[in-house]
Order: structure tokens, then C-alpha cells, then sequence
């Protein structure tokens, strides 16, 4: 069962989460005022919300290495804090570790997961999320790494799955969503409408959202709508790394003046396929007749 269904003390303090309203998480939500069977959870879920801030240093500082090995949960956060912070290597020995070891715990199999998956090792950590009971941040997990080995069939079927499982949950609604987005079509417009929904409501909106509908308006050839989305992301986080890529792309799609923003883990990626593909074209001396 998901510890955060509807029926939990938790269920609020989930759904910012899952609508990347993460100061919100951190500000208007204390520990001590759930009941102390949940305030574990509570605290893992404002942990993940610092490193969705790009907080992962001041995480590594709350969980030292010291403490984390008494607490599954407290080293699963560890994990992906080190790996976030640049420690790659130490974070992927300790989240195969955890996987091995507690691979029931239900923060184990996203926390590690989410290391496993980074790393590139994306079968181990759908051999670990696999063990999951209803988990809906599980189901978002194994969407996400669906997408990311450009099988959208399996991804897809992860969504049915969590639908007959949860409903109108928030988080499957927004599964079914970035589905949507890369199969495209009438897609679009049905992906369009989750996100606009959460970035249009002054209690739901968050940076997140605004730039998945800046998106959906941009595959929409919705320009200034996309643009204006964008700025309001800006607006929230102006150092967005994410929003800052976005721009560029649709400032390079209408013709505007741009500048590459500077280096963030999204060019990174691209520099990354462009230097495979010209490896990969280097093996290949093609002739041409006249």
C-alpha cells in the first residue's frame, strides 16, 4: 500500500511534493507535528526536496556518513545526495549495497533507484523498483526510466498499470502525461492539459509545472504561450536550469537573438550524444558514385 494514498496524514504533504512545490515542503510543514510513525517519512520527503533545490550539500551535512548506515532510509537519501554532489562512484557502491540488502524498503527502491538509474544502470534499478507495493513514486520511476531507453510502449503499459491501481491520483495523471509527450499526436494536447492545470492554480503552480506546459505549448507550435509560461517559470527560479534551456531552444526555434546559457546537466547530455554520434559516424567512409 502507498504510504501517502489518501487516506494518510501524509497525503498533503505528498501532493506538494509531487507538484514540485518543494519550498512549500520545507516551509510549511514540521515533523513534529505528524504522528512519530510518519515523521520519518516527513523528514525523507523534505531531503528529497533539498535536493530537488540543489541543496545536496546541505543533505550530505544533515546525514553524515556516521549516521546514515542505522537508518535504510536515511542512506538511500545519503546515496543520492553524494551522487548529486559529484561522488558518483561512492553513491552507486552504496545504493547497490542498499539495493542488495534492504531492497523491501520502499525509500530504498526510489532513492537507489533514482542513483542506479542516473548511472546508467537502469536494469538494476527496474530489478529494484520492481519489488514495489502500490508505490505511486515507484510507478513514476519505472515510467521515467521507460522513457529514458525510448521504450514508450513499456512506459505506457507502466502508466495502465498504475491507473487500474490508483485512479485519479495526481502522480498517474502526470505518468500518463510525460507519456503523452513523447508519443505525441493528440497526445500533446491531452499532456497540455494535466500540466496546465497544476501551473494555472494559484495553490498547485510551481516552476516545474509552468515549464512542462511551456513544453506542451511549444510541441502545440503554441509560441508566445510557451514563451510566457517560460517567463513565469523565470520568474519563480531565475537560475532554473532547466527553464534556461527551454528558452534557448524556443528563442533559437522563433528566430530570436539567444545566448547559450551556461553549462548545465541538459547540454551536457546533448554534448554527450553529439560527441557518440560523431564517433559513431567516424567508422563509416561512404561512397558515392558520380
Amino acid at each position: 500500500m502507498d504510504p501517502f494514498s489518501t487516506d494518510s496524514e501524509l497525503v498533503n504533504i505528498h501532493t506538494a511534493f509531487t507538484q514540485a512545490q518543494y519550498n512549500l515542503v520545507l516551509s510549511d510543514y514540521e515533523a513534529s507535528s505528524f504522528s512519530e510513525s510518519n515523521r520519518l517519512a516527513v523528514q525523507v520527503l523534505q531531503y528529497r526536496a533539498q535536493l530537488a533545490l540543489g541543496q545536496a550539500s546541505k543533505v550530505l551535512s544533515a546525514i553524515s556518513a556516521a549516521k546514515a548506515p542505522s537508518n535504510s532510509d536515511l542512506a538511500a537519501v545519503r546515496s543520492l545526495a553524494l551522487y548529486l554532489n559529484g561522488s558518483e562512484d561512492d553513491a552507486v557502491t552504496q545504493a547497490e549495497s542498499l539495493a542488495e540488502q534492504n531492497g523491501s524498503n520502499a525509500n530504498v527502491q526510489i532513492l537507489a533507484g533514482t542513483v542506479l538509474a542516473r548511472a546508467g544502470k537502469q536494469e538494476q534499478a527496474l530489478q529494484l523498483l520492481a519489488k514495489h507495493e502500490g508505490s505511486l513514486d515507484a510507478f513514476a520511476l519505472i515510467v521515467q526510466i521507460h522513457l529514458s531507453q525510448n521504450r514508450v510502449d513499456l512506459a505506457k503499459k507502466e502508466a495502465q498499470s498504475a491507473r487500474a491501481f490508483a485512479q485519479d491520483a495526481l502522480g498517474v495523471n502526470l505518468c500518463e502525461a510525460r507519456v503523452g509527450m513523447r508519443t505525441g499526436g493528440d497526445a500533446y494536447q491531452a499532456a497540455f492539459y494535466v500540466f496546465e492545470e497544476l501551473a494555472q492554480g494559484p495553490s498547485t503552480v510551481s516552476a516545474a509545472s509552468l515549464i512542462a506546459q511551456a513544453v506542451a505549448e511549444l510541441h502545440l507550435h503554441r509560441f508566445e504561450e510557451a514563451e510566457s509560461a517560460l517567463g513565469q517559470a523565470l520568474s519563480l527560479e531565475p537560475e532554473n536550469e532547466t527553464a534556461l534551456a527551454d528558452k534557448y531552444v524556443l528563442d533559437v526555434i522563433t528566430g530570436k537573438e539567444t545566448t547559450l546559457p551556461k553549462s548545465s546537466e541538459l547540454l551536457e547530455d546533448l554534448e554527450t550524444k553529439r560527441e557518440a554520434f560523431q564517433q559513431a559516424m567516424s567508422k563509416y567512409n561512404p561512397k558515392f558514385e558520380a
